[in-house]
């Protein structure tokens, strides 16, 4: 029998042997990883191809200085797993509670030995597909009618073993250093190799180019040892508190702002590098001087015969000489491995360092080629965390169920709910769903109504870039209108310029929420499902085209939205102006009476009263009532409860003693006034 599915896992194509499995994955770090286990949890035929001995090989030797800037929070205040991974930017999703980062490390910014260690135990723990030691050299494409996508990815390892897939997921990374070529390029160190020990710094001069993390951390590690330290790039320093992104430079690598602005001999200089040129005298210092001074001169004959910029003006910033020049410019995707038949395009821009892929994180040029991890961040560049751990854990479980639905009918998750439950629903979700709070204006929360506004499906979590096509990539339907529930900053307050602190920056009160700045809620109403031109003429800067109503939940300082005023009550109101109806919860007194006197029940009372559910009423509940004046004393008589509840005479006076109240949990009886 096993030589059976051997043989039949085995193509044979023009003499070469293919090992077919359904699903190919290509890297075996956290975006690999947690693409695996969603696979094999829902038990799908697939393999991990990892070149090195074991997962996470980036991280063996990344960070150099080996302190990750993703934060490992130990401490919420707060028991709720889900809100918890808000603040916990390390795990990967899985069932198991073991494999909580904080399991590995205490250290608010771990250790990236941790980061190896606990990826190590998340494949083995959970026994994933992962075949080590096997570095994909090629991959091609082979048309075929009876495969999932029109066409077979051929795969071919260093060995020249092959593999044939019918979908695949790349999950490699990023780790091409970006390399900028200039006239005396060749002397200058790469982050990649150059020493992590203070000691071989001391007493000289720097020059680093580049601005991001990497520079800086590299920065901070020699920074009590240098005579002084430059630092070079064709952009200014972008802050993440200022930016919202996690991305930018993050306070625990600033320590050269403090030694700049405070004049301490270190400093930071804008300029394009392609326009930079290094001259090595007889002493091995380097200088620094522009490409145009080096047009028509030999570079070999020697720095006397070559002006520099100080000749001709004394201060020229770099004028003195550097003992290292070290290039921190991060990291570019692999493009070579793949065969032009992939069509896999660079970007362009500030993107062209990743793969073009489409808002469903597919290649725009392949269909059934993925891009997850650090790779598919084109979507979200500079926007939200889909580069990070804890932004892309959740777009490649968005990515694993489009691919359930579309290759073997699993529709993407969801719950109805009746109607009475939405701004419960909403208001629980807000407050607890860490895809929503990392993955901000680009993962969103779905209410698709059913019904005639009766009911309501909840989808969690879809990328909202492809919300036209929401009814193909889910197999969903939005027949009745539409609800989408995002987390977003406000308009004009993130940026490189942007002064973040400045008084008066938080609103509180909930009539200027649309004026929020901090990250708070944000819902649109939708009485059909968005176009793909109406995709595409949305306004600048906005997440989803213009909706035919928005509310802004006013944001709030302990990131709580349950404040009955504020935030439960505005959002209450918002959703009935949208269906027409009424969402409020009523005693069944009121129902009774609406009965009498409307047409048309509010639909906790279709829901609830008719249909004889909610509590039973009870002395310390209708006292509760009276006092805080939900219900009318009509007949000023002792609710004393003596009798049993299914015995019924008829008069009011009993129903009002034997009445269901069918409320929700007790603290939302502040929210069932009839006003």
């Amino acid at each position: 029998l096993g030589l059976a599915v051997y043989a039949s896992s085995l193509c044979v194509v023009s003499g070469a042997a293919f090992l077919y499995h359904d699903y190919c994955v290509i890297g075996a770090g956290p975006a690999g990883l947690q693409a695996a286990y969603f696979l094999q949890r829902a038990g799908r035929d697939y393999v991990v191809f990892e070149r090195s001995h074991a997962p996470g090989s980036f991280f063996a030797l990344y960070p150099r200085h080996r302190k990750l800037i993703s934060i490992n929070k130990q401490y919420t205040g707060k028991s709720n797993s889900e809100f918890n991974l808000r603040h916990d930017w390390n795990s990967l999703l899985s069932h198991d509670r073991r494999l909580l980062f904080r399991h590995y490390s205490r250290d608010f910014f771990p250790d990236a030995d941790t980061m190896v260690h606990y990826l190590e135990d998340f494949a083995s723990l959970l026994k994933l597909q992962v075949q080590y030691n096997t570095a994909i050299i090629h991959v091609t494409l082979e048309k075929n009618e009876q495969a999932w996508n029109g066409h077979y990815f051929l795969l071919t390892d260093q060995d020249r073993k092959n593999y044939k897939c019918s979908s695949l997921l790349v999950a490699a990374g990023m780790w091409v250093p970006n390399v900028v070529n200039f006239p005396g390029s060749e002397y200058v160190e790469g982050y990649e190799t150059v020493s992590i020990n203070p000691e071989d710094f001391a007493g000289q001069t720097v020059l680093i180019l580049g601005r991001g993390n990497s520079a800086f951390e590299t920065a901070e590690n020699i920074l009590g040892v240098t005579n002084f330290i430059h630092m070079v790039s064709r952009s200014r320093v972008r802050l993440s508190w200022a930016t919202h992104y996690v991305g930018d430079l993050r306070a625990i690598n600033n320590g050269l702002l403090d030694t700049y602005q405070l004049k301490s001999l270190d400093g930071l200089l804008e300029g394009d590098l392609e326009d930079l040129a290094i001259v090595k005298d007889k002493k091995g210092k380097l200088h620094i001087t522009l490409r145009f001074y080096l047009e028509n001169r030999n570079i070999s004959a020697g720095i006397d015969s070559i002006t520099l910029p100080q000749d001709e003006l004394d201060n020229f910033a770099t004028r003195a000489p550097y003992d290292r020049v070290i290039r921190c410019l991060g990291w570019k995707f692999d493009f070579s491995i793949y065969n032009r038949s992939l069509k896999m395009m660079p970007g362009k821009g500030n993107i062209k360092k990743y793969p073009q892929i489409k808002p469903s994180y597919e290649s725009r040029g392949t269909r059934g080629l993925f891009i997850l991890g650090t790779a598919s961040h084109s979507v979200d560049f500079r926007k939200s965390a889909g580069g990070f751990i804890h932004g892309f854990r959740y777009t490649t479980r968005a990515v694993h169920r489009l691919l359930e639905n579309r290759h073997h009918g699993v529709p993407w998750p969801s719950t109805v709910y009746p109607i009475t439950q939405l701004t419960n629903s909403i208001i629980k979700r807000v407050n607890e769903a860490s895809g929503l709070y990392q993955m901000f204006s680009v993962l969103a929360d779905i209410i698709l109504l059913r019904e005639n506004a009766t009911a309501f499906e909840y989808l969690e979590e879809y990328p909202i870039g492809v919300l036209a096509e929401l009814e193909m990539q889910t197999g969903r339907k939005a027949r009745d209108g539409l609800f989408v529930i995002i987390m977003e900053y406000g308009r004009n307050f993130s940026g490189a310029d942007k002064d973040v602190f400045y008084y008066n920056r938080a609103v509180g009160e909930a009539q200027h929420a649309w004026q929020s700045n901090f990250l708070h809620p944000v819902i649109y109403y939708y009485k059909h499902l968005p176009t793909e031109r109406e995709m595409k003429l949305r306004p600048p800067d906005w997440p989803l085209p213009r909706p035919d109503a928005i509310h802004h939940i006013v944001e709030d300082f302990l990131t709580d939205w349950t404040a009955p005023n504020a935030h439960i009550l505005p959002l209450r109101r918002f959703l009935e102006n949208c269906l027409s109806t009424d969402l409020r919860n009523f005693f069944a007194e009121s129902c009774f009476l609406f009965a009498f006197t409307h047409q048309k029940l509010p639909p906790f009372c279709q829901q609830g009263y008719l249909r004889m559910q909610g509590l039973v009423g009870s002395r310390e509940l209708r006292h509760h009532a009276l006092q805080a004046g939900l219900l009318q004393d009509y007949t000023h008589t002792d609710f004393s409860g003596d009798r049993p509840p299914d015995s019924h005479d008829g008069s009011q006076e009993q129903l009002m003693r034997d009445h269901a109240i069918p409320v929700r949990p007790l603290q939302h009886l502040v929210n069932a006034k009839d006003e």
